[in-house]
């Protein structure tokens, strides 16, 4: 389908789209994988003549009778939560290997099958991750600082104005990325964001292949994860924390299968810690740090509403770190928009902590070279001197190969400190 026809007139652009053209342009399948709801058919359906939905029983159906009268439907084919139908993933493959011209096949996944394919599919199926949508993506300015810029190393000149104040960025934290569900408002927005969290724990561990001894463990387990996103607390205090006051937390192997559950689920979206490649910096820590796939999520599983998250009342869960929910939130914001950017970029996200904690900075962006972008997350509209103090010792310890450093902001104006640190507000990052 045209990208431009009246039938996709209502679609809203993703970052994605490029990576996938690119993928679909040279490559014979793709597979695009990442939470429910998050666009991924909408974003396939437009690059595809045919369609097969494996939640539908009839094509699931002619699927077990007859695979390949589906696979000579015209081309180039979409197999919808292809995990509905697990043999599907070595039917394809096989068909790539009999005939590998590009763009022929899209498949899309939110959820690991119950039962893995015979073959991983490597060099055939390429995997392609999709999340909710950046604030680039939510068009809430045009932005005036470019990311890909950023990596260059180029120092590119800082500048720009947002309108987007912190109350602005709390409502895209309460709204979603999720593009069917932030176009709702009020009490529709809360009910949603609450049936999507009932549906992972009520039917979709169980469509994963994981029976739910006690529904009311894992919700809490989730919640205990949910208060510690931004963090890098140990997963042993998450499993204390996940107790409805009667000591029952979840036994150690029980909260490992949820955590490998929603992380196939792509719910868990953790940032790994950064190891370097090219540089030799001691005593970094190793722990990844708690991110949802969408800070709506955590609010929504805390029960908190605006005026809460706002500190206009006291929230009633025990916070495992140091400064406000808010703050935690505000960056969960900022790290799903610059893992859009930076998947598009073709680079990694980590973030970087000394093991005693002296040192850390929120985002480290790896690009080609190892060459490293290094951002730090403020929830404030005024930056000083201490609030780069990271920033200036990674330069230190890393000279040329710190490609450029900013700290994102809740701010209003864009520039380059003297000491040449960038100052962004997150409203402003584009590709």
């Amino acid at each position: 389908m045209d990208p431009k026809s009246p039938a996709s007139s209502a679609y809203q652009p993703r970052v994605v789209d490029s990576e996938l053209d690119a993928l679909l342009a040279g490559l014979p399948a793709v597979s695009i994988e990442g939470p429910k709801a998050v666009g991924k058919t909408k974003t396939a359906i437009r690059r595809v003549v045919s369609t097969f939905a494996f939640d539908r029983p009839a094509v699931k159906e002619v699927a077990e009778a007859d695979f390949g009268q589906l696979l000579r439907a015209p081309r180039p084919i979409l197999f919808d939560e292809w995990q509905q139908y697990p043999p599907s993933w070595d039917f394809i493959r096989r068909a790539v290997d009999d005939e590998g011209s590009p763009g022929q096949y899209v498949l899309t996944g939110s959820t690991g099958p119950t039962s893995a394919p015979t073959h991983s599919g490597a060099g055939r199926i390429i995997r392609l991750r999709m999340r909710p949508m950046s604030l680039f993506e939510r068009q809430l300015e045009e932005p005036t600082v470019s990311f890909a810029a950023l990596l260059t190393g180029d120092c590119p000149e800082i500048e720009g104005r947002s309108s987007v104040d912190l109350d602005g960025y709390v409502d895209e934290i309460f709204c979603s990325g999720f593009p069917g569900i932030r176009t709702l408002t009020d009490r529709a927005l809360r009910a949603q964001l609450r049936g999507y969290v009932d549906r992972i724990i009520d039917r979709d561990f169980e469509e994963s292949g994981y029976v739910v001894r006690n529904a009311g463990a894992l919700r809490r387990w989730l919640t205990a994860y949910a208060a510690a996103s931004s963090t890098s607390a140990a997963f042993e205090r998450i499993r204390d924390a996940a107790t409805s006051g009667e000591g029952d937390k979840p036994a150690k192997v029980t909260a490992s299968a949820y955590r490998s559950i929603l992380e196939s689920m792509w719910i868990l979206d953790p940032v790994p810690a950064w190891l370097p490649t090219k540089n030799h910096l001691q005593q970094l820590g190793h722990a990844s740090k708690h991110q949802l796939a969408d800070p709506a999520l955590a609010v929504t599983l805390l029960g908190l509403d605006k005026p809460a998250l706002l500190g206009l009342n006291p929230s009633p869960h025990e916070d495992p770190r140091d400064g406000t929910f808010l703050g935690a939130m505000f960056e969960s914001l900022v790290t799903l928009s610059i893992r859009v950017l930076a998947q598009g970029a073709e680079a990694r996200v980590s973030h970087l902590r000394t093991h005693r904690g002296e040192r850390e900075i929120d985002l480290i962006v790896e690009g080609a070279g190892g060459r490293v972008l290094a951002l730090e997350v403020k929830l404030a509209s005024t930056v000083n001197d201490h609030d780069v103090r990271h920033l200036r010792w990674l330069r230190d310890q890393i000279g040329d190969d710190l490609a450029d450093a900013a700290v994102i902001t809740t701010g209003q104006h864009a520039y380059r400190r003297t000491d040449g640190i960038a100052v962004i507000p997150a409203a402003l990052i584009g590709p």
